[in-house]
């Protein structure tokens, strides 16, 4: 395992890079992180300063010659989504993420790797490094907490930027340009419920797990229809009640929002003599999932081993109402969009469901590039939650970045990548929320771009970073800022 990313080209970012893998960092736990941007940009004698929701604002002036630039703000987010493999020990609030090079790419050992949003923070921190590039003046914008509600875009002041360009490193494929992308909305759901105590004689219980799915971003990789733990586990939940009378005793599937849940886990109450046919019932189960995800998801396992028996279990009535939610909930692509070929434009990830004994908590998060289709999909996820008897509270809304194909910005870096590699760059929307689409309603006049260097299964322990396109993108970059559309 080569440990060593420092050795890697371009060596400006791979060295923040490095460095930044060694801080702590999750979403919510930004501070050490954060203290790392302002010593640093300190010791390179830039202004800097942290606003009220925890963003850092550094400011670079135009290398001479280059003053009548248009200003431009290079963004990045400093927070990254905390995701392990289950027989990973690992806390991400203390521990150094473990980076290491695996052939033509970057990973990390058993964890997510933080390239989203690692490397683009990275190129910023080069750039200002930077005695050598060309670019008119500059400001950078480290935002906070992004990956959980993006709070720093949200509490982010308007008339703070005073560049006219936006250059959002958020992106995770090279070669592409974004010029839009999805709003989004959280459904937060509470379900409460009686318990009743269990009958130990003549009962068993077992432990219920999935694992082994992909995973992955709940934006970028919806359109590949992995199959999600939440669903598997209540359709199981509903094949071993309707059968078996099994009755539940507690339940944790997923993590994160923005995250297509990978592993979930029950536990249930069986009579003690249909145990065989229960555990043949799941193997069977497993088989059935695993035939309709072929192609998708390679490794699905879905297992039941016997566990301590807990003291109480879920009234069946109120079973009844949440399993028929959770399987009643839409889940996955809604509708394309029609006028992007292969672009999603509604889409809903039911991210999580946990269980305290009193109440189950259920978490949503709704994406679209179409208004009234996120808010419909808000009123089917109310609907089916409301009827099963749960609060249903939508919070966190925020609309799309509607693209401008005559944008400055866009024809500048679009003559820089041509000049480069020979060919035009691909032009996108993207189907996840991008902070462009806050920034911009607090400064409309903002011309924005997102890019980035490819990045595969953000949001998940299989992320990784492409080398060479990092090289790329750090190229792309440098010719954008020295070629920036004039005032």
């Amino acid at each position: 395992m080569d440990k060593n990313i420092t050795g890697l080209q371009p060596a400006a970012i791979w060295k923040h890079f490095s460095e930044i893998c060694a801080i702590p960092h999750p979403s919510h736990h930004e501070e050490k992180i954060r203290q790392y941007v302002v010593d640093f940009a300190r010791a390179q004698g830039l202004e800097v300063h942290v606003d009220e929701a925890d963003n850092v604002l550094v400011r670079k002036p135009a290398t001479p010659g280059m003053e009548g630039r248009k200003g431009i703000v290079l963004q990045a987010h400093l927070d990254m989504v905390p995701q392990k493999n289950g027989d990973k020990t690992f806390d991400f609030e203390k521990d150094p993420v473990e980076a290491y090079v695996d052939g033509e790419w970057v990973t990390a050992n058993g964890t997510t790797l933080g390239a989203d949003n690692g490397i683009g923070a990275a190129s910023i921190l080069a750039v200002l490094e930077s005695r050598e590039l060309e670019h008119g003046p500059l400001e950078a914008l480290f935002t906070a907490t992004e990956e959980t509600g993006m709070d720093g875009a949200f509490g982010l002041k308007a008339g703070v930027l005073q560049g006219e360009i936006l250059l959002n490193m958020d992106s995770e494929t090279e070669g592409e340009l974004y010029v839009g992308c999805a709003g989004g909305t959280d459904a937060n759901i509470v379900f409460p419920y009686r318990q009743q105590p269990v009958a130990k004689r003549g009962n068993m219980a077992l432990k219920l797990e999935v694992k082994g799915l992909k995973g992955g971003h709940s934006g970028i990789e919806i359109i590949l229809q992995r199959a999600n733990a939440n669903k598997l586990m209540f359709r199981l939940l509903s094949l071993l009640e309707a059968k078996f009378g099994a009755a539940l005793a507690s339940v944790d599937g997923g993590g994160l929002r923005n995250a297509i849940p990978r592993e979930a886990q029950a536990v249930v109450v069986i009579p003690a003599d249909k145990a065989a046919r229960v555990r043949k019932a799941v193997a069977d189960y497993q088989a059935t999932v695993t035939a309709e995800f072929k192609g998708i998801e390679e490794s699905i396992s879905v297992t039941a081993a016997e566990t301590e028996m807990p003291a109480k279990t879920m009234a069946p009535e109120y079973q009844g109402r949440l399993t028929r939610a959770i399987n009643g909930c839409p889940n996955g692509v809604f509708t394309m969009s029609q006028s992007m070929e292969g672009l999603v434009q509604t889409s809903n990830n039911l991210a999580r469901v946990v269980s305290d004994g009193r109440k189950v908590k259920i978490q949503c998060l709704m994406r679209s590039s179409v208004r009234s289709e996120k808010e419909y999909m808000g009123v089917m996820i109310r609907s089916v939650f409301e009827l099963a008897g749960a609060k249903v509270e939508l919070t966190g809304s925020y609309d799309g970045w509607n693209p401008d194909m005559d944008s400055p910005i866009l024809k500048a870096m679009t003559e820089s990548y041509e000049s480069l590699y020979g060919r035009r760059p691909a032009v996108m929307a993207i189907h996840a929320g991008l902070e462009c689409g806050i920034i911009g309603g607090k400064y409309p006049g903002l011309d924005m771009i997102s890019f980035g260097p490819t990045i595969c299964y953000p949001h998940s322990p299989d992320e990784k970073v492409n080398i060479a396109s990092v090289a790329k993108f750090w190229d792309f970059l440098c010719h954008t800022l020295k070629n920036a559309p004039k005032r």
